[in-house]
């Protein structure tokens, strides 16, 4: 089984729509977290906005770590700060995927080249800011080179803000064939490897599909879900330590290899190694267990035989297992 971590890498100011002016006082944590990684011979990748791309001091640090090996850089677009800014300014075109096909391009080209300036080499794996990918998004990243994308969120529904339903989305790597997103082939295709989202309960399908009949209008209001969180009757877990403890992302890690799955998918968000800058880390006492999180899940994955490998080389070994079918 192979272990991935991707780092939604970002300005500071979560939640806001700005299109200039950002902080980025959080990728001074950068280092601190990537210490912990080689630890254990980990190659994030870390998945950078258009303000992080266009700052000196943001880009020194991360192409430090770059150039010795020990990351990989991919393009994260968060639209209402990435140029050209034609849409209006709101949640709904906080959604890269509501945007014109048109649109999206130019904004993702200018990412892509920022990208390129700052490291002198070409991202090829990605992630849609706040999930909001679709066919266009995938249609427009494939022209620019990309290899490997990183939007989906399996029995996630992104609708009530205005993004994807991923509910029925594939929880493992696969070309973006049958999922409304074009592909010319296995050695010029899409691959998605999805954020690893899962439930404790091993009967993956049964469980969403009960979820998903609790989330409607009609039984919202009484709190079943919660209920049932509670008791452990069913229970829905992001292997991120922004949601989910070290424990419980042992637990989901050890379903998912039990079921067969070839890749886990860890991710966060830079903002929450700076506590105040994103909503689940508020805290030192925060931070400090949300990094324990992440070194004991780590330290889980090389026990268990786990091989760590960036987005991008995952990619290319889906790409290889593919061709042998």
């Amino acid at each position: 089984m192979r272990f991935i971590v991707t780092i939604d890498t970002e300005e500071d100011d979560w939640g806001s729509y700005h299109k200039t002016g950002h902080t980025l006082r959080n990728i001074e944590r950068i280092p601190y977290v990537q210490n912990i990684f080689d630890k254990y011979d980990v190659k994030p990748t870390y998945l950078i906005t258009y303000p992080v791309a266009t700052d000196i001091r943001a880009c020194s640090i991360l192409k430090d770590i770059l150039d010795e090996g020990r990351c990989e850089i991919g393009s994260h677009c968060h639209p209402w700060n990435t140029p050209p800014f034609e849409e209006e300014n709101n949640e709904y075109n906080s959604m890269l995927c509501n945007l014109p096909p048109a649109l999206q391009y130019r904004k993702l080209e200018a990412l892509h080249s920022e990208i390129v300036k700052a490291f002198k080499s070409e991202p090829t794996s990605f992630r849609a800011g706040r999930w909001g990918f679709s066919k266009s998004v995938a249609e427009n990243i494939l022209k620019l080179g990309y290899k490997v994308d990183s939007s989906i969120t399996p029995f996630c529904d992104w609708s009530d803000y205005y993004g994807p339903d991923f509910s029925e989305a594939p929880t493992q790597p696969t070309f973006l064939i049958n999922h409304n997103c074009s592909s010319t082939g296995l050695d010029e295709g899409l691959i998605e490897i999805p954020a690893t989202v899962g439930f404790l309960q091993k009967n993956f399908s049964f469980c969403n599909k009960l979820l998903k009949k609790l989330k409607s209008k009609a039984l919202r209001p009484f709190r079943i879900i919660g209920i049932l969180y509670q008791l452990k009757l069913l229970n829905l877990i992001w292997l991120s330590p922004e949601l989910n403890n070290g424990k419980e992302m042992q637990h989901l890690s050890s379903t998912c290899k039990k079921l067969g799955y070839l890749f886990l998918n860890m991710m966060f968000h830079s903002t929450s190694l700076m506590p105040g800058q994103s909503p689940f880390v508020q805290n030192q006492s925060d931070l400090e267990t949300f990094i324990t999180d992440i070194e004991s899940l780590l330290g889980f994955a090389s026990a268990n035989g786990m091989c760590f490998t960036s987005l991008s080389e995952a990619g290319e070994i889906y790409r290889k297992i593919s061709a042998q079918k």
